[in-house]
C-alpha cells in the first residue's frame, strides 16, 4: 500500500467506527471532523502519555476570581466555578491515590538503592515536587478559601444575585426561571459544601506522604542493618532463602528441597509443650505473700552513666534544627551549593544528605532545593541537587 492508500484506509476506518464525520461541499471537497467525543478521548490520552500534572493554582485563581467577579454574567461565572471546583476536587483525589500508589509499590523494592531512588527521584519528582509541595505554598487553598466561601454565601442570600443568574441559566438551559433559581442555589451549596469538606481531603494527602516517607526510611534502615548480631544474621539467612526460591521457581512450601537448608536452620513447628520446649507454659495464679522490700542508696556512678549513653542518643539523631545548622555550617559564606560538593564518605554524612533532602520540602527549613541531573560519588549514586540559602537567613 502506498502512503495515500494507508491514509484512506485509516479514515475509512474512523469513520466506521465513529470517531470522524465526511462532510461534502458544493464543489464536492470532503472535509473532515473530529466528533466532540473524539476530541475529548485524544485530549485525555494525549495528557497520559505526556504526564500531564494538575495545576491546582490555575483552578484555585480561576474559582477566586469568578466569586469576586460580581454581577457581570453571574449564571455563566457560577457554572465556570462549578466546573473548575470538580476539576480541583478531582485533582486532589488524584494525588491522594498517587500518594497510595507509590505506598502500595514501596514493597516490590528490595534494596537500598531501588527504595532511595523510589523516594527521592521518582516519588519526590513526580508527586511531592510536582503537585505536593505546590499545594501546601503557592497553591494552598486556605488563602483563597475565606473570601470564596464568604462571596458564594453572599450571593445565595442576595436576591438580586439569585434573578440575575437564574435568568442566564433558564436561557442556556430552556428551563423555567424558577427551576433555574433552584439549580443556582443547590450548585452554590454544593462548592460551598466542597470547599469546606476539602480539609478532609489535605489530611489525607498529608498523612499518606508522612507514612509513605516514614516506610521508606524504616525499609532502607532495615536494609541498612548491621549483619553481625543474630537478627542480622538471620535476615541474612531469609533473604538468601529467598533468593534461591526465586531462582529455582520454588514454593514457599517446598523450601526443604534446597540443599543448603541443612547447613543453614533448621525450621520446624512444636506440636506439643513439654519439660524440654523452648515455651515456658503458665502454672497458673500463685498466692501473693508479702515481703519487706530492703531501701538501698541509687547507685550514682550508673545513674550518671545510663544518662551519659542516652544524651549520646539524643545528639545522634538528625532533626530539623541539627540540619539547618550542618547546612548553614557547610554553605558558609555561599547562597547555593550542589549536593555532590558535601563530603560522603566520612561517618554518617551521606545519611545527613539524604535527611537534606528529605527536610527540605519543609516551609520552616533555612535553604530550598533544585534537583539536577544524577551523580556519582565515593561510590555513591544519586540524584544531584542545588542546596540554596533563603533570603535573609
Amino acid at each position: 500500500m502506498s502512503s495515500r492508500d494507508k491514509a484512506n484506509f485509516i479514515l475509512r476506518r474512523l469513520e466506521r467506527y465513529g470517531w470522524i464525520s465526511v462532510d461534502t461541499d458544493h464543489s464536492y471537497v470532503q472535509r473532515v471532523n473530529f466528533r466532540d467525543y473524539a476530541v475529548q478521548v485524544m485530549k485525555t490520552l494525549l495528557a497520559i502519555s505526556e504526564e500531564k500534572r494538575t495545576e491546582y493554582q490555575g483552578y484555585i485563581y480561576t474559582i477566586y476570581s469568578l466569586a469576586r467577579a460580581g454581577l457581570e454574567n453571574p449564571g455563566i461565572g457560577l457554572l465556570q466555578i462549578v466546573e473548575n471546583t470538580d476539576a480541583l476536587i478531582t485533582g486532589l483525589k488524584s494525588l491522594n491515590a498517587n500518594i497510595k500508589r507509590y505506598i502500595d509499590e514501596l514493597t516490590k523494592h528490595s534494596t537500598v538503592a531501588e527504595i532511595m531512588d523510589a523516594l527521592l527521584n521518582d516519588y519526590y519528582t513526580n508527586v511531592v515536587d510536582k503537585a505536593y509541595h505546590r499545594l501546601l505554598t503557592s497553591d494552598n487553598v486556605s488563602k483563597f478559601r475565606p473570601e470564596i466561601l464568604e462571596r458564594l454565601e453572599s450571593n445565595s442570600r442576595s436576591v438580586r444575585f439569585l434573578n440575575k443568574a437564574a435568568g442566564e441559566i433558564a436561557e442556556l438551559r430552556e428551563i423555567s426561571e424558577e427551576e433555574a433559581r433552584e439549580e443556582v442555589l443547590s450548585m452554590l451549596h454544593e462548592v460551598i459544601d466542597a470547599f469546606r469538606q476539602m480539609d478532609e481531603i489535605l489530611s489525607e494527602i498529608n498523612k499518606k506522604n508522612t507514612r509513605y516517607q516514614r516506610a521508606a526510611i524504616n525499609r532502607a534502615r532495615f536494609l541498612l542493618s548491621s549483619g553481625e548480631d543474630v537478627r542480622g544474621q538471620l535476615k541474612d539467612i531469609l533473604i538468601y532463602l529467598n533468593e534461591r526460591i526465586t531462582e529455582k521457581k520454588l514454593d514457599y512450601n517446598a523450601v526443604y528441597e534446597l540443599e543448603e537448608m541443612d547447613r543453614l536452620i533448621k525450621l520446624f513447628s512444636w506440636e506439643y509443650l513439654d519439660t524440654d520446649s523452648l515455651y515456658a507454659p503458665v502454672e497458673g495464679k500463685k498466692e501473693f505473700i508479702l515481703e519487706v522490700m530492703e531501701s538501698f542508696e541509687a547507685n550514682e556512678e550508673l545513674r550518671e552513666e545510663k544518662r551519659r549513653r542516652m544524651e549520646e542518643k539524643l545528639a545522634r539523631i538528625l532533626s530539623p534544627e541539627k540540619i539547618n545548622v550542618y547546612v548553614k555550617d557547610m554553605l558558609g559564606d555561599r547562597q547555593v551549593m550542589a549536593a555532590s560538593e558535601f563530603p560522603v564518605s566520612e561517618g554518617d554524612t551521606f545519611i545527613r544528605l539524604i535527611y537534606i533532602r528529605l527536610y527540605g520540602q519543609r516551609k520552616n527549613m533555612d535553604y530550598t532545593l533544585e534537583l539536577k541531573n544524577m551523580a556519582e560519588k565515593c561510590g555513591f549514586r544519586f540524584r544531584d541537587f542545588l542546596i540554596r540559602r533563603k533570603e535573609g537567613r
